[in-house]
């Protein structure tokens, strides 16, 4: 490793060209209030701020060590704000421009992902190497640039997305479960539309070298009737040539699609629009638009993060106006929205035989959010933890979210951050929280994925599409990769760069032990699977007809309010809805009675439908990831909660009543643990 001085420093678990900057030794990390501290040595390197344990006085249970401990590490671009402090003067915010005049007694780190590290510099002679330490940390923290996402930059020549194709063994986790497809090779893209049952679909490879849409992943799923050629007309007519294609196919004819805004200096001739009917509907009905209009703006969950941010901090509001303060935030406002949306085309998809497209300006954002929910609503795979894990690649990173901006990691653009990510973990922490023996993973997965996004030494954040990722030299072609150190073994007789080589967030056992990991699965949990949910429901079967009296198969409407409207096509974005037409019943109202004047029933939702309450009192504030910077509260990632286990335990209890209430049949035939139906 470059920089190395010192026997210490040898010890450094470097990462590929991280050099150590200063170091103190004999530090102590304050782990919680009242409970004492850990001595070792708090590193500053290039990347970020790490602290090593001294022997024997491990942060982390014995037998745990992993290659590349992160509770107590934090990268450069993740520190909020730098504090030190000393008895003697007032805390004073450390910049690269401010000038330290006292020897800091104590160093606290506010990271972006909550949590609070404090470091405390006793006085037998750590004096010039707390003043050293600080000052590096100030002036390191502003020079810091993000691994990845350096620009669009040239994707990989032909030849090497070609060398990408070639087939390998299919790899397991060391659960034995299904394996986590990245995406990044056709055959990840084909087993998971086999796995679907999206019959009338297919993979293309139009975009195979992101020359019809940059921030578009290489394969996409179109209707099978659609050709290339034809598929070409449609990219300039949606923002950022980011066309509709399928995210989802429901086994009762349903389809979820996504697509950016049509852009409005569009004028599709005939042709052009024959296409773009194909497209949409694809054979399968009327279409949906559900645009994101209703959900919160980038400038809205920005505000409301950076709201509860400071009002986690330690004496930020008095205890008897802090509940008031945490609505004033509005970010359990945004977590309710969300949920509610998902809620309206889950209902759809599942009670009405449609394509429901998902439209966003940039379909990079919003659209990644609500097109997860609603197959965690709806999809009992995606709730294992390998579906999970396929989901975030398909729908976050192949789909080009741009987790370094949106993170306020890159400091070129600080007015684009947006923690879209972050608020869709919450969300999915409310459904984990309202259907826990749904879900295949637990809180303390959610809380490891969530600080993942600020990690430097995890390719998956770091870039902001498929081509920007691909760059750097080869990628792994599937989820089978062999780690050498940590790191990308790259193909035989090919190079990469260093950052090409970098593992992804999923390989868990890098950063946690096998205890940890085990902590990740809930064993209570829906069992893993890989096929269709209720293919063989045959309340889901039926024509588009029997779902949508009065209705044409080439109809158009446009979804707001929990209401259908018809809508012209082709349509405009921002044109209001046609007046004097006759509104849809509401989605609330579908499972009560018919959608029309003939009085049909809607079919009930498949069996593997969630629906979750979004009123005020069901969402929670996910106190363990918010409140870990208050000294009171920080007890790690895993350590479970007072308040938590009283939830629990009465949860148990009100399943355990419910249980015996069921009666000796149902009781012979049932699980205690089962999810009510």
């Amino acid at each position: 490793m470059n920089g190395e001085r010192g026997g210490s420093r040898s010890a450094f678990p470097g990462l590929p060209g991280e050099v150590v900057l200063e170091e103190a030794a004999g530090v102590r990390l304050r782990c919680r209030e009242g409970d004492g501290s850990v001595p070792g040595t708090l590193v500053c390197t290039n990347l970020r701020v790490a602290f090593l344990a001294a022997p024997g006085h491990g942060v982390q249970p014995p037998g745990s060590v992993a290659p590349l401990q992160s509770e107590h590490n934090v990268a450069l671009p993740c520190i909020r704000k730098l504090v030190a402090g000393s008895s003697f003067t007032k805390p004073k915010v450390l910049t690269a421009a401010s000038t330290l005049k006292f020897i800091p007694e104590e160093l606290l780190i506010f990271c972006r992902d909550f949590r609070l590290l404090r470091f405390h510099f006793h006085e037998n002679g750590l004096a010039p190497q707390a003043y050293r330490v600080a000052n590096a940390i100030a002036q390191a923290r502003e020079t810091a640039t993000w691994p990845g996402d350096s620009g669009d930059g040239d994707g990989r020549s032909r030849a090497e997305a070609k060398a990408e194709e070639e087939e390998e063994e299919e790899g397991e986790d060391e659960e034995g479960s299904a394996p986590t497809l990245l995406f990044e090779s056709l055959r990840d893209w084909e087993k998971e539309l086999k796995r679907q049952g999206a019959a009338g679909w297919r993979v293309s490879a139009i975009n195979e070298r992101f020359d019809m849409a940059p921030s578009l992943p290489r394969y996409l799923w179109v209707p099978s009737g659609l050709l290339d050629h034809d598929l070409k007309r449609t990219f300039a007519h949606f923002e950022e040539r980011r066309v509709p294609r399928l995210c989802w196919h429901h086994p009762g004819g349903s389809d979820l699609l996504r697509s950016a805004g049509f852009h409005a200096a569009s004028e599709p001739g005939g042709e052009d629009v024959r296409c773009l009917e194909a497209l949409l509907r694809a054979g399968r009905g009327p279409c949906v638009l559900a645009d994101a209009a209703e959900l919160p703006t980038l400038a809205d969950i920005q505000l409301a993060h950076l709201k509860l941010w400071a009002l986690c901090l330690h004496g930020a509001a008095a205890e008897e106006k802090w509940l008031s303060a945490l609505e004033a935030t509005r970010w359990l406002d945004h977590v309710r929205a969300c949920l509610r949306k998902a809620v309206e085309v889950a209902s759809l998809l599942a009670g009405r035989r449609c394509c429901v497209l998902l439209q966003e300006p940039s379909d990079r954002d919003l659209n990644c959010l609500l097109a997860s929910l609603v197959q965690l609503l709806a999809d009992p795979h995606a709730r294992t933890l390998p579906g999970f894990q396929s989901l975030v690649q398909r729908e976050w990173v192949a789909a080009g979210h741009p987790f370094p901006r949106r993170l306020g990691l890159r400091r070129d653009s600080p007015r684009e951050e947006a923690p879209v990510f972050p608020l869709f973990l919450d969300c999915t922490w409310q459904l984990v929280r309202q259907f826990p023996a749904a879900f295949g993973f637990t809180e303390a997965y959610l809380l490891a994925l969530h600080d993942s996004g600020f990690l430097p030494y995890c390719g998956t954040f770091l870039f902001s599409c498929q081509r920007q990722r691909g760059r750097g030299g080869p990628q792994p072609r599937s989820q089978t990769y062999t780690p050498v150190n940590g790191w990308w073994d790259p193909p035989p007789g090919r190079g990469g760069s260093a950052g090409s080589r970098l593992p992804p967030v999923w390989d868990w056992a890098l950063r946690y032990s096998p205890q940890q990991r085990a902590r990740f699965r809930n064993p209570a949990g829906v069992p893993s699977t890989v096929g269709p949910p209720d293919t063989a429901n045959p309340q889901t079967t039926g024509t588009p007809a029997d779902a949508w009296p009065g209705a044409g198969a080439g109809d158009v409407f446009a979804l707001a309010k929990g209401s259908l409207c018809p809508q012209p096509f082709p349509w405009r974005s921002g044109r209001p809805p046609p007046r004097l037409l006759r509104w849809a019943p509401s989605l609330e109202s579908l499972s009560e009675r018919g959608g029309g004047s003939g009085g049909s029933p809607v079919p009930a939702p498949p069996r593997g439908l969630l629906l979750p309450c979004a009123a005020g009192p069901s969402v929670r504030l996910w106190r363990r990831c918010y409140l870990r910077g208050l000294p009171e509260a920080q007890r790690g990632r895993f350590a479970p909660s007072p308040a938590g286990l009283a939830e629990e335990l009465t949860l148990l209890q009100d399943r355990l009543s419910a249980w015996q209430a069921q009666g000796p049949r149902t009781r012979a035939a049932g699980s205690p643990l089962a999810p009510s139906r």
